[in-house]
Formats: structure tokens, C-alpha cells, sequence
């Protein structure tokens, strides 16, 4: 099943707060993410029915293997955006929204290349060449 991007949102939250907390319930992702209790619910419902997540009688949430590996694709993409344009000079707030955007609509094809892009050295890298109109005087 190909995941929605509200179900990307609720696994990267599940795993951001796994880091912080010894376990989490549905209230902890609903209070991190501002969304309802219903909505939550019923997220938890189709991630766990979809094996992303476990639940137990506790009400207790865990990363799947699968799940895990959803969430730290998207966390990684949200981390290396955030960090490019705060690097550009974006502020931290507005670099991470537009990073939250863009993590679940690039294809793994041209995150990859962009990662490629950075790892490799200044001095090493091939010159971009963008060709920009001059800006209004």
C-alpha cells in the first residue's frame, strides 16, 4: 500500500517522539502534531491494519520494521532540507515547514542525487549551472 502523506506525518512523529519517550500513545502524536482525537484514532487504526505500527493492550505504540524504515526515510529527507536552507539563510521556522513539504513529494531518485551532491567534497563537486534571470535593479 503506498502511504498518504498524513501517514508519513503520523510515522515520523511516532518516531520523533520514540526518541524522546519510553513509549508512546495516540494522545502524545495528536498533542505533537495539533491533530484530533479522532483523527488520530483513526489513523492509528489504518497504520496498524496496514502493519506500520503495533499496539498493545496498554495502548502502547511501536515502529514496525516497516514502519521504522518509512519513518527514517522521511526524517532523514526533513533533516538534510531543514538543514540546506537554514544553510541558504532560511529561518529555522520557515526552513522547516518548506522542508515538511517537500520530504513527501521529492522522488527517492532526485533526494538521493541531492544527497550525492552534498556529501561530496566543495572543491570536488561539479559546478552547478543555473541559469537565473538578472534580478530587477
Amino acid at each position: 500500500m503506498t502511504l498518504q502523506e498524513s501517514g508519513e506525518m503520523y510515522l515520523e512523529t511516532i518516531l520523533i517522539l520514540s526518541q524522546k519517550k519510553p513509549y508512546i500513545r495516540a494522545i502524545d502524536v495528536g498533542e505533537y502534531i495539533g491533530y484530533s482525537r479522532p483523527s488520530v484514532s483513526r489513523a492509528v487504526g489504518l497504520l496498524k491494519g496496514d502493519g506500520y505500527i503495533l499496539v498493545n493492550e496498554d495502548g502502547h505504540i511501536t515502529l514496525t520494521d516497516t514502519g521504522r524504515k518509512v519513518a527514517e526515510t522521511i526524517y532523514e529527507r526533513h533533516t538534510l532540507f531543514t538543514e540546506l536552507l537554514e544553510t541558504l539563510g532560511v529561518d529555522g521556522e520557515t526552513a522547516s515547514a518548506d522542508a515538511c513539504k517537500i520530504e513527501h513529494h521529492i522522488s527517492d531518485t532526485s533526494f538521493q542525487a541531492i544527497k550525492a551532491y552534498l556529501r561530496t567534497p566543495p572543491e570536488e563537486r561539479r559546478p552547478l549551472q543555473i541559469h537565473l534571470p538578472a534580478e530587477d535593479a
